[in-house]
């Protein structure tokens, strides 16, 4: 099938290129030695050899992606993992995964090791931000991986042409290609763990497609889905950013405060993680049809964020946190289990080393962080009961 021109520089890679670009990282000095850093020998090896032998991006990341994560993330920083799509009408259908963010790198390339796993015919297409696009060679690296490119340093005038094309993008990959895509619910993590679905995302994606707001949407197949990590291993460099902003409201992250949080991520220590897939919101859109646009987006977005909420998989950790934040004795835990969490919190305030260290309000932001899911699932919940 042909793809339009107008979405070369952003869209993944085509059967046709895979070859061609694979060859381009195999030769790419940079690239060869992050695989020799992982095992890979160079030459011809037979680990080497299987990789160039892909010709396909799902060939590509059964052969490669996923060992290497279920090799160095999973068997090394989780207790364990599971997907649960009961809510899904049909694995077969081709959706757009709206989700809460919790990890910079490994939440879409988790989801993908998922549905290979739990028997999804293929992978879905994921949404990446080009500040994440360090080197020449891990763009290729993404696209090849299927990631279609979200272009965020574009001037003010730029930015208008650059959603409205990457929106085009997402309906012609759901419309044409059949592709199933994931996207996080906003720019960048909830930082606070309080997940909610930004409007900016929701007319983003109604700028392709064709009719009215709602039938745009409907059009995308949305699907919220939550993602549950028991520890976030960058809960004390957001803890670390919250004061530094708060003590300089100029404070800007840098490069290598990205690549801090990436490498953070993806190698500390996670616990158990979940995701659980919802229902296909197209029945709920019809019923937002003859609200004016400002309360279609909102109604849209508090539908998204109410499926997320109620399908958290929460942790003893969540329990303990909401009862130290607040002040209250609520439970959920056992005394064994409230100790090794005051236990962890006591050990992630220490990692952090800044000038006027506050450690009562870096205290109070991980605690949040961990009562946040706690306490939006049980609002969400208890809306659903009354």
């Amino acid at each position: 099938m042909a793809i339009p021109e107008k979405f070369d520089a952003i869209r993944p890679y085509e059967v046709e290129e895979i070859p061609i670009v694979l060859g381009e990282l195999l030769a790419d000095p940079q690239f060869v030695e992050v695989l020799q850093g992982l095992g890979f020998g160079s030459g011809n090896t037979e680990q080497m050899q299987q990789l160039a032998k892909c010709r396909t991006a799902l060939d590509f990341q059964k052969a490669f992606v996923a060992p290497l994560i279920k090799k160095f993330i999973l068997e090394k920083h989780c207790k364990g993992i599971h997907l649960d799509a009961s809510q899904l009408q049909s694995q077969t259908g081709n959706y757009t995964y709206i989700s809460n963010h919790r990890d910079i790198v490994l939440d879409s390339a988790l989801f993908d090791v998922l549905l290979v796993d739990n028997g999804f015919t293929d992978t879905v297409e994921i949404a990446i931000g080009d500040n994440l696009l360090a080197y020449p060679w891990i763009e290729k690296f993404v696209r090849l991986n299927k990631a279609f490119i979200v272009r965020r340093s574009l001037g003010i005038r730029e930015m208008l042409a650059g959603s409205k094309l990457l929106s085009e993008y997402m309906h012609h990959a759901i419309n044409e290609k059949q592709q199933s895509l994931w996207i996080a619910q906003r720019e960048g993590r909830a930082k606070d763990s309080n997940d909610r679905t930004q409007e900016s995302l929701l007319k983003m994606l109604a700028m392709g497609g064709e009719g009215t707001l709602i039938e745009r949407l409907k059009a995308l197949h949305i699907v919220p889905l939550s993602i549950s990590y028991e520890y976030d291993p960058c809960d004390f460099l957001k803890a670390k950013e919250f004061q530094l902003k708060r003590d300089n409201p100029e404070y800007k992250k840098t490069p290598a405060d990205d690549l801090e949080n990436m490498q953070t991520g993806i190698f500390g220590d996670k616990g158990r993680i979940a995701f659980v897939m919802g229902h296909c919101i197209d029945e709920e859109l019809d019923q937002l049809a003859e609200m004016d646009k400002a309360m279609q987006l909102k109604s849209v977005a508090q539908l998204i964020d109410t499926q997320i909420f109620s399908n958290y998989t929460l942790y003893p950790c969540n329990y303990v946190a909401r009862d130290l934040l607040l002040g209250t004795e609520k439970g959920g835990y056992s005394v064994a289990e409230k100790t090794e969490f005051e236990t962890y919190l006591a050990s992630r305030l220490s990692l952090i080393n800044i000038p006027n260290k506050d450690e009562a309000f870096l205290r109070e932001r991980i605690l949040t962080m961990y009562a946040n899911p706690l306490i939006n699932h049980e609002a969400a919940t208890s809306s659903q009961k009354s």
